[in-house]
Formats: C-alpha cells, structure tokens, sequence
C-alpha cells in the first residue's frame, strides 16, 4: 500500500458538487493499494499513519502526531499512485490491486483508524471526486508498505 499524506488546517471531498466528508487540522490520505498487498500492509500503514509525527510541539518541532492534536483524518483512494510512467506516455496501472480486492483493504485501513479512536472520514471509492484542502506547511510525507521508499 502507498499513501500520500498531507499535513492539513482543512480538507473536503467533493461528488457531483455535493461536499461529502470535511475536515478541519489534521490528515488528508491519498492511499493506493497493489494487487499484491494483505491485511498486514494495510495494519502497518494505518499505524504509521496513526503515529506519524509531523505536528508541531511547543518548541516548534515536529513531533506529535494526530492523535496528540486530536485531529481528524481524511482518506481518500487513489489507485493512481501505483500508475508507472516509466514507459512510453500513459501510466500503466497493472500494479494496482482490482476494485473488490482495493475496496477491502482501504475498507480495512479506515477501520484500523476508527478502531485506534482516530476521528477519520472518506471519500467514496471509485467515484470522481474533487478535493479541496489547505497544506500546512506545507507538510507531505509519502508511505509505502514495502518500504521501497
């Protein structure tokens, strides 16, 4: 699994102009699942999610988490992160795991979240959907299960 996550004062996420889930400070998720990624991958993202520490303390050092701010957490799914663009111009997505198999992982993901007392909303998998947030920053960390990176 890959994620992008984003240091935010605020993010939504919209579909059919209509704004589904908000939030105010805390983390906007981008997260992508390979076709070859378990239960174990989406339970070691989520807790590095959970205790990334990429707030500020008082002597301005990062070193809190979310769940030390009591910040919220948006996720939404982006099978795009698995496009490889190494060849030619169009990205090739045959990394990334199929609709059922990406569903239960992020489904799984987002559960591990809630189960940890995250305050944590989502976007609607597989619908186009527009977001909106404001970096504070800004802050963006990439993650990835396999530690390629």
């Amino acid at each position: 699994m890959r994620a992008v996550v984003q240091r935010v004062s605020r993010a939504s996420v919209s579909v059919d102009g209509k704004i589904i889930s908000s939030i105010s400070g805390g983390l906007l998720v981008f997260l992508g699942v390979a076709k070859d990624d378990t239960e174990t991958d989406a339970k070691y993202l989520a807790d590095k999610t959970a205790h990334l520490r990429i707030f500020e303390d008082d002597t301005g050092k990062m070193n809190l988490s979310v769940s030390d701010i009591e910040g919220e957490i948006l996720v939404v799914s982006q099978f795009t992160l698995y496009g490889d663009c190494r060849k030619g111009r169009r990205p090739s997505f045959i990394t990334a795991a199929r609709p059922l198999e990406a569903t239960a992982l992020y489904e799984t993901y987002v559960s591990i979240l809630n189960d940890a007392g995250l305050r944590t909303k989502t976007g609607i998998f597989q619908a186009h959907m527009d977001i909106e947030l404001l970096n504070d920053g800004p802050v963006t960390i990439l993650l990835d299960s396999k530690k390629t990176f």
